[in-house]
């Protein structure tokens, strides 16, 4: 089961908001792809939260867009930021890059993000979302939302 992210934000606005946050801090964020052997690939990339989407675009032929044309599956890690502080936690999305070929909806993608073109466009489908973050000092706190459930929150200490 998937959903987009207009979906999960209204399941659950403020893991979304706080998801968007974390994203919104840095640039650049770290792709998981998988390789033609099935190996692992982890690639930078910049992604957008633009009318209810969660967008990833790329460079044309680029090795994670060839990737996500083979397996769509990936995993996005927000960029953690400088030092140890990881302000707001460490938020991971999972899911499924479909890639977008409608020329309308590319250029409206374009229009608003002004890529160099040409460009791939995936649009996600998400599995997963979760956040790990330090509460109090004491606790590790891990919330997990996956498409159709609630939020499970799991405290360590």
């Amino acid at each position: 089961m998937t959903a987009n992210w207009a979906t999960f934000a209204k399941a659950e606005p403020d893991l979304a908001r706080t998801a968007e946050d974390r994203f919104g801090a840095f640039t650049h964020h770290v792709l998981a792809t998988l390789r033609k052997d099935g190996s692992p690939r982890t690639t930078g990339l910049e992604v957008r939260f633009l009318n209810g989407e969660l967008w990833l675009g790329m460079m044309p032929d680029s090795l994670k867009a060839l990737d996500l044309r083979r397996d769509p599956r990936f995993a996005l890690q927000a960029n953690p930021g400088e030092g140890q502080s990881m302000g707001g936690g460490d938020v991971r999305i999972s899911g499924r890059a479909i890639e977008v070929e409608d020329p309308a909806q590319k250029a409206a993608y374009g229009e608003e993000v002004e890529p160099p073109e040409p460009f791939h466009l995936f649009r996600a489908e998400l599995t997963e979302v979760v956040r790990t973050y330090v509460e109090d000092d004491k606790y590790l706190v891990v919330q997990v939302w996956k498409p159709g459930e609630p939020v499970r929150t799991i405290k360590r200490s």
